[in-house]
């Protein structure tokens, strides 16, 4: 059998070589979602049976008190009571597009804390695991925006329900 390779053939062969590597390139692990920076994803059974109270809010700047609120009742333990300290270790702003029924579509970081990778994954982690989020009903999908402020300790607030911060010397 002769195989020359002939422009027709290297052209198929590029082809399926980059949809191979195209293919691999989408697939950030099972649970996780586009936008993602790290291979975070939610256990199994994050949200099974826990149906958050449904959303009223009439806008997106509404809703995030509501999606705030959840990911406190969520992470109790985890998060920072009183005043944040003057230094904060990482601060992150995370974009989370939810569908009409609460569940996290992607991810989009319009500012990810680069030098603390282990926070970029805690907070994916925290979104995927407090899914479903409220539903919207006003609204339908909704791009739900906050800031994250992370303390060395690991325990945080959202910009949303924010106690302050302490006053530097």
């Amino acid at each position: 059998m002769n195989r020359q390779l002939t422009p027709r053939r290297l052209a198929w062969t590029a082809f399926v070589l980059s949809a191979f590597w195209l293919a691999g390139c989408g697939s950030t692990g099972p649970g996780a979602v586009p936008g993602q920076l790290s291979s975070a994803s939610a256990p199994s059974a994050s949200a099974a049976g826990r149906a958050p109270r449904a959303s009223s809010a009439a806008t997106p700047r509404e809703y995030r008190r509501d999606a705030a609120r959840h990911i406190y009742d969520i992470n109790r333990s985890r998060i920072y009571g009183g005043q944040l300290p003057p230094i904060l270790y990482a601060v992150g702003t995370l974009q989370v597009n939810l569908d009409a029924g609460g569940k996290v579509v992607s991810m989009h970081w319009l500012r990810a804390p680069q030098h603390a990778p282990e926070v970029i994954a805690e907070i994916e982690r925290a979104v995927l695991q407090a899914a479903p989020f409220p539903a919207a009903t006003r609204l339908g999908a909704v791009t739900w925006t906050d800031t994250w402020l992370w303390d060395k300790s690991g325990r945080f607030q959202l910009d949303t329900l924010t106690e302050g911060q302490q006053q530097g010397d």
